[in-house]
């Protein structure tokens, strides 16, 4: 088993790579206006982190749990380690902010502004507005005897104001939420000025209108992160759909982990807010106003071509380029004629996977159509699709995920819709997420009953799918059809014993199958013969592939590694890991799909799919890989992977545990962009 010492823990992984977010925010040479939008991202990242990650680190610590996980730190050793980690990424964030973005945007007449710096025109007008518009929805809450310390949402921005009584001059403690409903950023003026004051701002300007006759003494603004992770017991469950509601109501009410707190508050009142919630001092972040970064999307949505990456538009992939819209017989004779790859977002989604669905469902020969559906949009042509060809009388099975982290709600919604149309609606197998992406659609036609099948490496998402990049294939082949109907009966009924021949599938065959993989690259290797493992992914953890992957590099088979995100595997050790390049992208396009190349003495074996390599991704989830066949779609996938370790294009490169940006060559020269070489491919394709 691989020693501690060769692992990067988990949770800092996470954090290096909301580091490398912060660093796309950090970077001049990123239109200004995606800047914003990396540092909203990065903010995000982080509410994450903790409503799940620390949120589970704490539990351990409230539990008592003192052993050392695979990196050798106890709960209590991590928590001090991710605390000092968290604090230093705050305060970049914020002189990434104050120091940078700001005084950028002023140049483009782009400014946040505090009530202090309005004229008389701009107070004239947000005063009105906060009269017309925001003071109705607010509810102040006062804390006195008969008021207890009031429950704080998570995630919620508030404002702690200390009030006093003119007359017996005692003070008091109340709380103001600023409503999520608003916008977070208000426009101070109608006539086309791009100048924002921050919501919490205005309110702060207007407390005496919720205090009357109260002398208003000082107001901080704060924020709370909760516990968010979810524990449904399935095997007390009778209903996992009832059992998950109940389950999101007692979620709101979870723990707090976190308490952002603006810099400068006095001590006393931090004191109560620290006391009343129940957060230690590690969970105190100090951050400079305004807190909550997640709303600088209302500015990076500035319509300023200009200050953005440069205009977009995909293309129909190869393949559907001549398919007569609105045609189901055209669509489905593009997919006998040999399958079909794609590579979104550069080749459109709406114009392969939505129409795929979509003539499905209008097409009188289409019997029956199967989907999994783990995250999709909120007004998701998928399932429109779906409830359409079931009240049109086809057998529909979806089998949702209701348990997808953080869509749960929305999830439920669509299963209940579904239902309520006819489908048949599933939740996969007990105990284990369904993570697979997959669609089946049995069609008759003049020679007998034909299927056809979508498999992919992202959600069924239209939204998304614009700046996601990911993977799929179209598909009649009779041998992928016939495995993914043997999925999907297994998914609705009861078949554990299936066996595959194009698919690999978690959590039976799909850790075993890639380890032997890796393993017979080593045996080729010592043999003479063409060796070499590659792998693209968001996230490397498992310990037992970071182990057989040790061991390919220490007998000499050459490995790439692409990871977006988490990777426990360290590069650079002497006679372990020297045969071992890791690289991340991070860019205009979010790199979301998965793949897997063997050289396999030459034969080349691709597999695409849902997978990434983590113990809940092999061992608690159903996942799946399927084998590219057609020697055209390996050569892309090929191509696809040079240019991602390509030493000509800009990346982040794993040098022990630590990541280093390379953006320039040796010689000073600035080095490609991703994303830039695959637009520009894919229009040269279309001339």
């Amino acid at each position: 088993m691989v020693h501690s010492e060769h692992i990067t823990d988990r949770e800092l992984s996470w954090l290096s790579f909301d580091q490398r977010v912060l660093e796309m925010a950090e970077d001049a040479e990123v239109p200004l206006l995606e800047r914003v939008r990396f540092l909203s991202i990065f903010a995000s990242n982080l509410d994450e982190f903790f409503m799940v990650r620390v949120a589970t680190l704490k539990s351990k610590i409230d539990a008592g749990i003192k052993t050392k996980n695979s990196a050798g730190f106890t709960p209590i050793e991590l928590m001090r380690e991710l605390s000092l980690r968290v604090h230093d990424l705050v305060e970049r964030q914020s002189r990434c902010l104050h120091e940078s973005i700001l005084p950028a945007l002023t140049k483009y007449g782009i400014s946040l502004v505090s009530w202090d710096q309005l004229d008389e025109v701009e107070r004239t007008y947000t005063a009105k507005l906060f009269d017309d518009r925001i003071f109705p929805v607010l509810t102040p809450l006062a804390v006195d005897p008969s008021h207890p310390f009031p429950y704080i949402s998570g995630l919620s921005l508030n404002l702690a104001v200390i009030v006093k009584n003119a007359t017996t001059q005692e003070e008091f403690f109340a709380r103001v939420k600023v409503p999520p409903i608003l916008s977070r950023f208000v426009e101070t003026s109608h006539d086309g000025k791009k100048r924002f004051i921050p919501l919490e701002d205005l309110i702060a300007a207007h407390l005496s209108s919720l205090f009357p006759g109260m002398v208003i003494e000082d107001h901080f603004t704060f924020r709370v992160t909760r516990n968010q992770d979810l524990e449904l017991d399935e095997d007390e469950s009778e209903d996992l759909l009832s059992s998950l509601e109940q389950e999101l109501l007692r979620r709101r009410f979870g723990p707090p982990v976190r308490l952002e707190i603006e810099s400068g508050i006095k001590p006393e009142l931090l004191t109560r807010l620290a006391s009343e919630l129940g957060i230690d001092a590690e969970g105190i972040i100090y951050s400079e106003t305004p807190l909550d970064l997640t709303g600088l999307n209302r500015i990076a949505d500035l319509d300023l071509p200009d200050l953005k990456f440069p205009p977009f538009r995909s293309h129909s992939a190869p393949g559907l380029e001549h398919v007569e819209a609105g045609n189901p017989d055209s669509f489905f004779s593009a997919i006998r004629q040999g399958e079909i790859f794609l590579h979104h977002p550069y080749e459109s989604f709406t114009n392969s996977v939505v129409a795929f669905l979509e003539n499905a469902a209008q097409d009188p020969s289409v019997l029956a159509i199967k989907q999994t559906l783990y995250r999709t949009s909120g007004d998701s042509p998928i399932v429109d699709a779906l409830i359409e060809a079931a009240e049109a009388g086809k057998q529909v099975l979806a089998v949702v995920e209701i348990r997808a982290r953080f869509d749960e709600q929305a999830n439920v919604r669509w299963a209940r819709k579904l239902e309520a149309a006819g489908a048949h609606v599933v939740y996969g197998l007990m105990g284990l997420k369904t993570h697979a992406k997959l669609s089946l659609v049995v069609r008759d036609e003049p020679d007998g009953l034909r299927r056809y099948c979508h498999i992919g490496t992202g959600n069924y998402n239209p939204k998304t799918a614009r700046f996601y990049e990911d993977l799929g294939l179209l598909s009649a082949d009779p041998v992928l059809t016939e495995d993914l109907t043997k999925l999907f009966n297994q998914l609705s009924g009861f078949a554990p014993q299936s066996e595959y021949s194009r698919l690999l599938v978690a959590p039976r065959t799909l850790r075993t199958g890639l380890l032997e993989r890796i393993e017979r690259e080593v045996h080729n290797h010592k043999a003479g013969l063409p060796s070499g493992i590659q792998f693209k992914l968001n996230s490397f953890l498992d310990e037992d592939f970071v182990d057989a992957l040790y061991h390919a590099s220490k007998h000499g088979v050459p490995v790439d590694l692409v990871i977006r995100g988490i990777c426990s595997l360290r590069t650079n050790i002497p006679e372990l890991s020297e045969n071992i390049k890791v690289r991340s992208i991070l860019g205009r396009f979010l790199e979301h799909s998965r793949f897997f190349h063997f050289t396999n003495s030459g034969d080349h074996e691709y597999w695409i799919g849902s997978a990434d390599i983590m113990h809940r991704n092999l061992d608690r989830r159903v996942e799946s890989l399927v084998r590219i066949d057609q020697p055209e779609h390996k050569d892309e996938l090929q191509r696809i992977m040079d240019l991602e370790i390509s030493d000509e294009v800009s990346s982040w490169h794993l040098l022990g545990s630590e990541w280093k940006k390379v953006a320039h060559s040796p010689e000073g020269k600035k080095l490609s962009e991703l994303h830039d070489l695959m637009i520009d491919y894919h229009q040269k394709a279309r001339k």
